[in-house]
């Protein structure tokens, strides 16, 4: 005897209710990519040409910074290094990194850095500003001396809520000591203030 199974109309209703509650969450998530890529976009627009007047400044007292990304990826310069636009076709929404690394020799400073990423811990995407800096070399038995860095969490927050205004009053503050650090050629200038204001992060060795 086969079994019957009923097609009936409470079926359908509790078919028609849920594809109603999966089409609504459908909604509401694309709607919610989609502002916190918009907000991710404006956000990396600011950011890059800030880091990229702050490469400048340095520049004009001599000391030299990487910057990711390279200015060749998301600027068109009229008058290079100071007059540029935005190019259409890079997406900075797309952007996931962004950072300023210091190749100064002297006390140790190379690979001092600013980093500015982005990840998802499965919630939402979110951002997080780092300093980050070497504290030293460590011997390791299996793979030799290797240089110690350390991290520390200068804004962590969801891209939706995150904003500008903090973050460039943060910079504001960390730039200005960094700049100082060198002026006075004293890396404890930054080291002291990073380590003091922030919260530990990370540490790895490479």
């Amino acid at each position: 005897m086969v079994a019957k199974t009923s097609e009936g109309k409470g079926n359908e209703d509790w078919f028609k209710k849920l594809e109603n509650e999966l089409n609504k969450k459908t909604e509401e998530i694309l709607k919610s990519i989609n502002v916190e890529s918009g907000k991710k976009k404006e956000i990396n627009e600011n950011l890059v040409q800030d880091l990229w007047r702050i490469y400048l400044k340095f520049g004009d007292i001599n000391i030299h910074f990487n910057m990711e990304p390279p200015y060749t990826q998301w600027a068109t310069f009229t008058d290079f290094p100071t007059v540029w636009k935005l190019k259409d076709d890079f997406n900075f929404g797309a952007l996931d990194s962004l950072a300023l690394i210091d190749t100064t020799r002297e006390q140790g400073r190379t690979g001092d850095s600013l980093k500015i990423n982005y990840y998802n811990p499965g919630d939402g995407e979110r951002i997080r500003m780092l300093f980050e800096f070497c504290e030293g070399e460590k011997y390791y038995k299996y793979s030799g001396w290797k240089r110690v860095y350390t991290q520390y969490i200068l804004y962590d927050k969801p891209v939706q809520s995150a904003s500008l205004d903090e973050i460039h009053d943060i910079l504001f503050n960390l730039i200005t000591k960094w700049y100082e650090s060198h002026l006075r050629k004293d890396r404890n200038v930054i080291i002291d203030y990073v380590t003091k204001n922030f919260p530990k992060g990370e540490s790895f060795s490479e």
